[in-house]
């Protein structure tokens, strides 16, 4: 299969000096996002390189608009309860407030301050037939492959 002709400059994006760390986000819950990017701004903090890859719902996260929405869905049982995600949520946000937890939209413009790149994947992209424009500033578009040959590389790759 032939690459796109911008594909090595997407890939540069995310290619640098020294130690790495990379982080794959799948959910668009508050307990889904919020590990990926702590931990990216903790590496950054390190001087490590950071960066977060996000697939299937995750992806939602990164959308213009959607960080302000994310839920704490509670598991098992009480999570099928109608509202139960509403109710989790508030009281969730409640805590991360009380103990001076920024928001995930202030959490993403600190990451993204700090230098940790955030990756759509590309299948993803395509699936959910998304383009550049409907994603927040700063996100690049990457294909699993690409983003794999940087991870390969880093001392810390987490699925979070």
């Amino acid at each position: 299969m032939a690459k796109p002709e911008n594909q090595d400059k997407k890939t540069d994006n995310v290619k640098g000096q020294g130690e790495g760390a990379a982080y794959i986000t799948s959910k668009d819950t508050l307990d889904g996002a919020y590990p990926g990017i702590i931990l990216g701004i903790n590496s950054r903090r390190l001087g490590m390189e950071a960066t977060v890859f996000y697939t299937f719902m995750g992806i939602n996260v990164i959308r213009k608009g959607w960080a302000e929405k994310a839920k704490f869905q509670p598991p098992g049982f009480m999570g099928a309860l109608p509202g139960m995600a509403s109710v989790a949520t508030w009281m969730m946000k409640g805590k991360m407030e009380k103990a001076n937890i920024p928001s995930l939209p202030d959490l993403q413009e600190i990451a993204l301050m700090e230098g940790v790149k955030f990756v759509a994947c590309k299948m993803t992209v395509d699936m959910m037939e998304l383009k550049q424009e409907d994603f927040i500033e700063g996100v690049t578009i990457m294909t699993a492959e690409d983003f794999l040959k940087y991870a390969k590389d880093c001392k810390v790759l987490l699925y979070t």
